[in-house]
């Protein structure tokens, strides 16, 4: 449109410098030529409009908006429409309590009181995206800066009015997985009826009161110990069984030789261990008492 503009100067110049007597009026035709040039290619290339791929474009016209949208390529168009684009690629929003890892400088994160009443924060990601179909919708309805219109102040309420049905310790634990199923289909719902795609809903971290964690702490060191100390007298019932079955072993053995051995046994067994020892021995047998009598040679 700029080249048509000054194709428009130009022409009217040339009106105006025929109602005077200068030097350039013999160029007046050339002049007038050249801004009727101006306009022609101002109009054609303003008839034409190149969408980017993950984009789609939406005509305007004197505040009328086109229902149709503009897929990515060129596409011809009337020279005197406006084409506002949208990005249908899946977008990310952040609410943290990190500095500068939010989409907002400084703490962003979501406090939100919980069924027994704690200030719980939460730090939140949103991947979302534009139904390509509904974006002359959003222009209407919304505008181009749907993110802080609608994905912000959603997420930031639908939250909060979630977090209030779960306790601050389940939130942290064993309900966070049912707490982020449960936001994601409210705010799914929100979303599509607005135009929008709610593809995954990201809780990065949640962070309780400093009394709710050292509670929590001495909890799981308390139940630590009590595991250890359960392992200890574990160890112990082991080491008092294992002494009573040698115990046991030793009186059964004892037993064993006071009642099955005879005198003769005794004998050979003796005679054996002798026999087998590398030091000479001198052995006298008694044959009254049946049990030899045992002289060291050296």
């Amino acid at each position: 449109m700029i080249l048509v503009l000054i194709g428009i100067a130009v022409i009217a110049f040339g009106f105006l410098l025929s109602k005077s007597d200068s030097p350039v009026n013999e160029y007046l035709g050339a002049i007038r030529i050249v801004g009727f040039l101006l306009i022609i290619v101002g109009l054609g290339m303003s008839a034409v409009k190149q969408i980017e791929p993950g984009q789609v474009g939406v005509q305007k016209l004197f505040g009328k908006v086109d229902n149709s949208i503009l897929e990515s390529g060129l596409n011809v168009i009337n020279p005197l429409v406006e084409v506002v684009t949208f990005d249908v690629r899946t977008q990310n929003y952040t609410m943290s309590g990190v500095h500068d890892e939010g989409d907002k400088a400084g703490d962003d994160a979501i406090r939100v009181l919980s069924a027994d009443g704690l200030e719980v924060v939460i730090d939140l990601t949103v991947l979302y995206k534009v139904i390509p179909s509904e974006a002359p919708r959003i222009l209407k309805q919304i505008g181009t800066d749907y993110r802080n219109t609608i994905v912000r102040p959603i997420c930031r309420t639908k939250i909060r009015d979630n977090a209030v049905y779960y306790d601050a310790v389940a939130l942290f634990s064993s309900k966070r997985d049912e707490f982020q199923a449960r936001i994601f289909k409210t705010i799914e719902s929100d979303f599509k009826s607005r135009g929008l795609i709610l593809e995954q809903l990201l809780v990065r971290n949640i962070t309780l009161p400093a009394s709710v964690k050292t509670t929590i702490e001495s909890k799981i060191n308390a139940e630590q110990d009590a595991q250890k100390m359960t392992f200890v007298l574990q160890k112990e019932k082991q080491e008092a069984e294992r002494k009573r079955v040698e115990a046991q072993g030793i009186a059964d053995y004892q037993k064993i030789l006071s009642t099955g051995l005879s005198d003769k046994q005794l004998q050979y067994e003796m005679i054996k261990a002798i026999a087998t020892s590398p030091n000479a021995k001198l052995i006298i047998m008694d044959s009254k008492k049946g049990s030899p009598i045992i002289v060291d040679g050296k």
